[in-house]
């Protein structure tokens, strides 16, 4: 198997068109997606995941399932209050180990998605570990398992199965929801107040630590029973408060985990993407720290503002097709180029912003 590289964000860049990337996904896609037949016909979720520049439908099971060495698509269509008119959200979710070509034929596909639905999506980026809320809101647990298409992933026989280690907690955001991520399998990672699954194949072993809450037993409870469910001979062992000296333990690493520093914040600022002076680029509208105002949006151009936690890509109803092609190219390259390149990214059209991007201006 291929060992993955983790993704630095900082190298990435989505000048999809007239790219090598954009011709290779255009020559293989030929004229039609097939992906997209049926796609926001009717309320609910749909996914995709990108595999060798080709979209390929992800299993519903599997829905709320993610390998960090992959990038998907994510179509969420729903209906106001009152009204028949079907809505969309699209995004698109980069793993940490999906490499250049999955993440740049994601973004291209999100806006043929968009092209496809008439315009009418809110298209968004999502970065693993930092998913915004709305795209959480989707799934009552989000799992974050290691592997990936790229690296020849398999299911392999539990009696050959390389000690894994998830970590199941409470979203920091949102404490109704869950998340279990796959960690290295190293016992640096155990701490008293969440749960662990230790996972040997034919033997899993449920951690929970002295101070892990009763939803948080519930739901490693739960994804042991799924587990097991597949496998038919391996068996669950609880180990409740044992401490971390325990001999089953013994499966995991003793090498220390990387400590990483707290997380810089996003420095606020407006920008127009826009052709005015015959080359498309992005100039400032507001100094660094300044979000600026909603009466300074330009119909005429793409705007992009950077409130420091989201970045939104605002298109003026009179904006050109090059700058709406670009839009979200710009979007994604400029917050790369920043000390927070994991910010997520929205794209919505002037008249028919979501209320998230209102609220920026109403807080």
């Amino acid at each position: 198997m291929q060992k993955q590289k983790e993704y630095d964000w900082k190298d990435s860049n989505l000048a999809l068109f007239g790219s090598d990337t954009e011709k290779k996904v255009k020559k293989d896609s030929a004229c039609t997606e097939p992906a997209w037949k049926n796609a926001g016909s009717k309320v609910g979720i749909q996914i995709w995941r990108i595999v060798k520049f080709k979209v390929t439908h992800w299993q519903k099971d599997q829905y709320g399932e993610f390998f960090n060495g992959d990038s998907y698509i994510i179509l969420n269509t729903y209906k106001e209050a009152d009204s028949d008119e079907l809505l969309y959200d699209v995004h698109f979710w980069i793993g940490k180990k999906s490499t250049q070509d999955e993440y740049g034929t994601a973004a291209y596909k999100t806006v043929e998605l968009d092209t496809f639905l008439d315009d009418k999506p809110v298209q968004h980026r999502e970065v693993q570990g930092h998913e915004s809320a709305k795209f959480k809101s989707y799934f009552g647990t989000i799992t974050i398992l290691k592997g990936g298409a790229e690296t020849g992933f398999r299911r392999v026989m539990p009696e050959v199965y390389e000690t894994r280690l998830l970590h199941v907690f409470k979203d920091e955001t949102n404490k109704k929801k869950m998340q279990v991520v796959e960690v290295s399998a190293k016992k640096a990672h155990l701490n008293d107040k969440d749960v662990f699954i230790i996972d040997k194949g034919l033997d899993l072993y449920q951690y929970n630590g002295k101070h892990c809450s009763h939803d948080e037993k519930y739901k490693g409870s739960t994804e042991i029973g799924k587990i097991i469910s597949s496998r038919g001979k391996a068996k669950k062992h609880v180990l409740d408060g044992v401490g971390f000296d325990h001999d089953a333990l013994n499966c995991l690493s003793p090498d220390p985990v990387k400590e990483k520093g707290p997380l810089p914040e996003g420095v606020p600022q407006m920008f127009a993407v826009s052709d005015a002076d015959g080359s498309l680029d992005m100039d400032p509208i507001t100094e660094e720290g300044d979000m600026g105002t909603r009466d300074q949006l330009r119909t005429g151009d793409v705007m992009i503002i950077n409130t420091g936690k989201h970045v939104w890509c605002w298109v003026g109803n009179e904006a050109n097709i090059d700058e709406r092609l670009n839009a979200l190219s710009y979007a994604c390259n400029y917050i790369n180029t920043t000390d927070t390149p994991w910010l997520a990214v929205s794209v919505c059209q002037e008249g028919k912003e979501p209320a998230e991007f209102n609220a920026i201006w109403n807080a």
